[in-house]
């Protein structure tokens, strides 16, 4: 069945998977339930009456904000969709400023949270806002209407709604406004995008083409679904008939992927940095020939070639995923398939030793205002390069500026920014081509490589260019640095600053019987100091000469996006880092050449 408009999906879903026990699943309070098709429709139709019966019409914007996903939000967005009303989905980790600044730039007249510690957040913002009539909430919450109200208010009056909804989702065309997302941005206010039905129908149409997953398989979904890249996705699993299984947080992850056993989920490369780094720590906790087995096999995944190992190599590797990465295929639930990644630079060093595991990742590229996706690695190796975030997306043209700016052109691109049509005319030229705001270039004529945020390339003092976030995806492989940004800009010298793993600082310090209370003494330890500048110059040896960092300065904080240092897309939020630790680079740059020289052997 054709599907021309988001809401589209249930009819399918009636059409070709009707008889699927499970179309979406979630778990509260350490327990799974779930939806049947039957159950998922008829509560995504019960909302749109309901909607409609308390006097909410088309174009309304309805907003939600939730703080994990669950079943509810899929049922919240195809509800207000083919009611005709625009959803805006809203991060929940953002400031009681941004998000007072989205509900009255957006014009929200209903407000749907999650749960009691956002409805405590939200309530007093959203009760100095005229144009919000109401909130409700999913999780039962005190003094708070729930949203079972609107499903029973829906029930309850389907025979006067029914053919409204029907003649509402006849009238909308592809082309129409769906949603508004804002931009989590890392400076200045955040711009809503507007996305047609269009842009992101076409989107993951050609994106379910590349997934090798069909109605029997099994998805674990836990990135944001505010988020464009989650949101995509889920709409792409749908259109294939999958299920859908939320985790209930981020912490419960590995014991969700343990059972439900996915054959597939999304990341961001942070995310599974962590899940590697973890994996390698119990590495480290073995003792004997075990620790040598495990590091052996580390090696080994570290060689890997897409389509390209001698046959020694591969004998080699069975046995290395007979002995070791098979329990890594474990922690992924043993039936993974696919893990698709995107948001920002995944290190290549990573793509291959997962592949080499058998847990496949594809990297790809998008923006918001791009309905994610541009370009992605296919799960066959002809159409898969590591390194690179892979071919252009079917129906999508790229191409790459006489700056080195990556353009793009198609029906993913946006309707443009809400109310503000200036600034959609400094991203989207006269010939429709969409500014990325990315440097990046192709290899071997058709693998689209990212290699710096054109806005984050800096001139040091000498107008030589300086690319930081190559840098810092090389530092990041150090199993000291958390978080790192690279400084420089119109100074003599590169410059960075990190914020440690306090896990592993802490074991180091425990282990050398280094004493510290806190962070701040752990920063200060000459013996810590002279670590980071042993790990600092083994990099060095890798980078040119303007790009080696002269000085670093190690900072006692956790870069989170609670901290306010990541977006929710856990992207360093340079401005906030930049006004943070003010003094921190004055310190660095206060330093004469020699000066400098002098306070790198001292540390």
């Amino acid at each position: 069945m054709e599907v021309r408009r988001i809401f589209d999906l249930t009819e399918r879903y009636l059409t070709l998977y009707q008889d699927k026990d499970i179309a979406v699943a979630g778990k509260k309070d350490g327990k799974w339930y779930q939806y049947s098709i039957s159950e998922y429709i008829d509560h995504i139709n019960n909302i749109s009456y309901g909607l409609l019966e308390m006097g909410y019409t088309k174009g309304d914007k309805i907003a939600t904000v939730f703080t994990n996903n669950r079943p509810e939000w899929n049922i919240m967005d195809l509800a207000i969709l083919q009611a005709g009303m625009i959803h805006v989905p809203v991060y929940p980790t953002i400031s009681d400023e941004d998000h007072k600044y989205i509900l009255i730039h957006s014009d929200i007249k209903l407000l749907i949270l999650s749960d009691n510690s956002l409805y405590k957040k939200l309530n007093n913002i959203a009760s100095e806002i005229p144009a919000i009539k109401e909130i409700f909430t999913i999780n039962e919450v005190e003094n708070a209407r729930n949203w079972q109200e609107i499903v029973n208010l829906g029930r309850n009056n389907a025979h006067k709604h029914k053919d409204t909804v029907t003649k509402t989702r006849d009238e909308i065309g592809p082309h129409d406004m769906a949603t508004i997302l804002y931009t989590s941005g890392t400076t200045g206010s955040p711009k809503g995008v507007m996305l047609s039905h269009n842009n992101l129908v076409t989107n993951f149409i050609a994106a379910s083409k590349i997934l090798p997953l069909e109605k029997q398989h099994r998805v674990l979904s836990f990135l944001p679904l505010c988020h464009v890249y989650e949101r995509m996705m889920n709409y792409a699993y749908q259109y294939k008939g999958i299920s859908i299984y939320y985790a209930e947080n981020l912490g419960t992850i590995a014991d969700d992927l343990k059972f439900v056993k996915p054959h597939a989920f999304n990341t961001v490369p942070r995310l599974l940095e962590r899940f590697y780094d973890r994996i390698i720590n119990v590495g480290k906790d073995l003792k004997g020939f075990k620790r040598m087995i495990f590091f052996w096999a580390v090696r080994i995944g570290n060689k890997y070639k897409l389509n390209g190992n001698n046959p020694f190599y591969k004998f080699k590797l069975n046995i290395a995923r007979k002995l070791v990465f098979s329990k890594w295929r474990q922690a992924f639930g043993n039936e993974i398939l696919i893990v698709v990644c995107g948001g920002s630079s995944l290190q290549p060093r990573l793509e291959r030793i997962f592949y080499a595991a058998g847990v496949p990742v594809l990297n790809g590229y998008g923006l918001t205002e791009t309905s994610p996706v541009i370009s992605v690695n296919n799960p066959d190796y002809i159409n898969q390069m590591f390194g690179t975030v892979g071919p252009v997306l079917e129906n999508i043209e790229v191409k790459i500026d006489e700056d080195g700016e990556i353009l793009c052109k198609g029906p993913n691109v946006m309707i443009g920014y809400y109310k503000d049509p200036e600034f959609t005319r400094t991203v989207i030229d006269q010939q429709g081509w969409f500014h990325t705001g990315d440097i990046g270039r192709f290899e071997q004529g058709r693998f689209l490589k990212i290699t710096d945020r054109k806005k984050e390339i800096f001139k040091n003092s000498a107008g030589k260019y300086v690319a930081p976030q190559v840098i810092e995806n090389m530092l990041k492989e150090s199993d000291l640095i958390e978080q790192v940004m690279i400084v420089g800009e119109s100074e003599k010298f590169v410059s960075a600053l990190i914020a440690p793993d306090f896990s592993y600082l802490k074991n180091f310090a425990l282990k050398h019987k280094i004493p510290f209370n806190d962070n701040q003494d752990l920063i200060k330890n000459p013996v810590i100091l002279k670590k980071y500048q042993e790990e600092i110059n083994k990099f060095n040896k890798k980078l040119g000469q303007i790009e080696q960092i002269k000085r670093f300065k190690l900072v006692p904080d956790d870069w989170t996006p609670d901290t306010g240092a990541l977006s929710p897309t856990l992207k360093l939020k340079r401005k906030f880092l930049y006004e943070k630790y003010d003094l921190l680079l004055k310190e660095i740059y206060s330093y004469s050449e020699g000066e400098t020289n002098k306070a790198l052997k001292d540390n």
